[in-house]
């Protein structure tokens, strides 16, 4: 990518001058910052997202493999998902249509809470689509996630140590036992999966609350079937978990949900973490709603 003095706008130009010759640029919107990427909307129509990876070299490497990945996806996902339009590996950027919807994030709590059976109903069945990808076909372009409990619930407690002033006291003795509780085991397959499929990534109507999209595969892994139904019960809850367990598959599903709630608490520190750090109030106020289920009194 060019320096970081420079616009992201005017990357977002040159990128579509050289790879979209013709194409009138009216307005350049920015559209949103994660721990990965940052987003800009071109005339309301088009997503031009950069990398923050500093490494030129692993940020080529991110942005060529993901496009590629995008394909495999398309063809196994029942929601959609980005098509690249083209890439400018070098800087980081992948541009693709934008998807109809608004990040669900961005929807007010209540609304989150009326839509989320359908909602976690729909990514239920996209878990079960993901997961039943062979592996074969996602080799060399995803990683394998190999951490294991005991270093999620590490990390979690570290986390803990810098924000503990900012947990409402009613909830402090439910955190300060979990991170005091042995993890669940493991000896789970890994399965492919999109492995950050946090509320910011899902796409829904605001009017129905049908998903629309599933967005940013940047982190997309082989990885335990647990996590990302996991994500799914920090954003949106217990029983929304338990529809998304229910349309995944049959039988036994006991130990999964023993390792998603886990997960679920553990992503509970990062994302308050990255909300207070970065100023960004949806992730801190939807991290602190969550502590009703996550971690009751």
């Amino acid at each position: 990518m060019r320096s970081q003095s420079r616009d992201r706008a005017e990357d977002v130009r040159d990128a579509l001058a050289a790879h979209l010759p013709g194409y009138r640029v009216e307005t350049v919107t920015p559209l949103g910052e994660g721990e990965d990427n940052i987003a800009y909307e071109v005339n309301g129509e088009l997503i031009v997202r950069f990398s923050k990876e500093p490494d030129p070299v692993r940020r080529t490497a991110l942005v060529e493999r993901e496009a590629r990945l995008l394909t495999v996806v398309a063809g196994f996902s029942p929601v959609p998902v980005p098509a690249p339009r083209f890439t400018v590996a070098e800087w980081g950027c992948l541009a693709y249509p934008r998807l109809p919807g608004l990040p669900l994030l961005n929807l007010p709590s209540s609304k989150r809470q009326a839509h989320a059976p359908s909602i976690a109903a729909t990514l239920g069945g996209l878990l079960a689509a993901m997961h039943a990808v062979p592996l074969g076909l996602v080799a060399g372009l995803v990683e394998t996630d190999g951490s294991l409990p005991p270093e999620w619930l590490d990390e979690a407690a570290e986390i803990h140590s810098t924000i503990i002033d900012e947990i409402p006291s009613a909830h402090r003795r439910a955190v300060r036992a979990f991170l005091d509780t042995p993890p669940p085991k493991g000896g789970h397959e890994p399965v492919f999966s999109h492995n950050d499929l946090g509320i910011e990534h899902v796409l829904v109507d605001p009017a129905t609350g049908s998903v629309t999209g599933v967005v940013d595969w940047s982190d997309a892994a082989i990885v335990d079937p647990a996590y990302d139904f996991g994500l799914l019960y920090r954003d949106l809850g217990p029983a929304p978990l338990e529809i998304a367990l229910g349309r995944y598959r049959s039988g036994d599903t006991a130990a999964l949900r023993e390792r998603a709630v886990f997960y679920g608490r553990c992503g509970f520190f990062e994302d308050l973490a990255y909300g207070l750090e970065t100023g960004q109030d949806a992730y801190t106020g939807k991290s602190l709603t969550a502590l009703e289920w996550l971690f009751a009194s």
